[in-house]
């Protein structure tokens, strides 16, 4: 079940992603993710509000707090970085973030089957040729620099997230984005500007941050019910959605060695489920 979650969280994020994308390339990426915070902030707070006698206070706020500045930095990064550069290779190049929580989840006492072992490495090589010969350097560095630290701020995140939602993933995901959304609102009140965000985008908005708050939750359970190393790599396969779908709506080309690291990646996620 916890590697069901995972997966389910990597089509989740993948197909929000990919429309998030798409709404950066028409507004700045802090007013998307601003908006898209905003918003599934007000959803996630009337959840908390109905179960308020659950609440308490103990060690996720200050892992909430600390996923919230990450993933906010990562979105920033990220969003920007999909609205200027190719979303085939810029998604697979964040997912590289992985990295980090299999990293501290091993040393935190992780201790993945060598099938899975297997797995992780197939997948993130999947990841990495996915990104295609754009790494060489024949287009700009720039949505290449900004995906890498979006990767490094998604990686922290997601261990972070993974460490509060064992104590209550509702709330850790509250906290993230009453932190994010906190940060977001000063800089828009400090900027008196929305971002040129029109009421008719709304709807769409809301539907991005939502689809980003249910990737969380589902990677929140699917990590504090398993193995945060393993969670985190199906988790990450997001990158072969946003890949087909950037494909199939704005007719992106995929090189063959794209195609092979998108083989590679769901390849990579059917060893690690075994």
């Amino acid at each position: 079940m916890p590697a069901l979650l995972a997966l389910a969280s990597s089509a989740v994020w993948g197909t929000s992603d990919f429309f998030a994308g798409l709404a950066s390339r028409r507004r700045p990426a802090i007013a998307v993710v601003g908006w898209t915070q905003g918003l599934a902030l007000l959803v996630v707070s009337t959840i908390v509000a109905f179960r308020w006698d659950m609440v308490t206070f103990e060690v996720w706020p200050l892992w909430a707090v600390a996923a919230g500045l990450s993933g906010m930095t990562g979105l920033i990064c990220f969003y920007t970085a999909l609205s200027t550069g190719t979303m085939g290779v810029v998604a697979p190049i964040a997912a590289l973030g992985v990295v980090v929580p299999v990293v501290l989840g091993v040393a935190n006492g992780d201790a993945p089957s060598p099938w899975a072992w297997v797995g992780m490495a197939v997948a993130v090589a999947g990841v990495t040729l996915a990104s295609g010969p754009e790494l060489s350097g024949a287009v700009s560095a720039r949505p290449v620099i900004l995906a890498s630290v979006a990767a490094v701020a998604f990686g922290l995140a997601l261990f972070c997230l993974d460490r509060g939602a064992r104590e209550s993933a509702l709330l850790t995901l509250w906290g993230m984005r009453l932190t994010s959304v906190t940060v977001l609102v000063v800089v828009a009140l400090a900027l008196r500007s929305n971002g040129g965000v029109t009421v008719r985008e709304v709807p769409g908005l809301l539907v991005i941050g939502c689809g980003d708050l249910a990737a969380n939750f589902l990677f929140g359970i699917a990590s504090s019910r398993g193995q945060v190393s393993i969670a985190s790599v199906l988790g990450s396969l997001y990158p072969v959605v946003t890949t087909l779908l950037a494909r199939v709506i704005v007719k992106e080309r995929l090189r063959r060695v794209q195609q092979l690291g998108v083989v590679l990646a769901v390849g990579g996620a059917v060893l690690i489920a075994v």
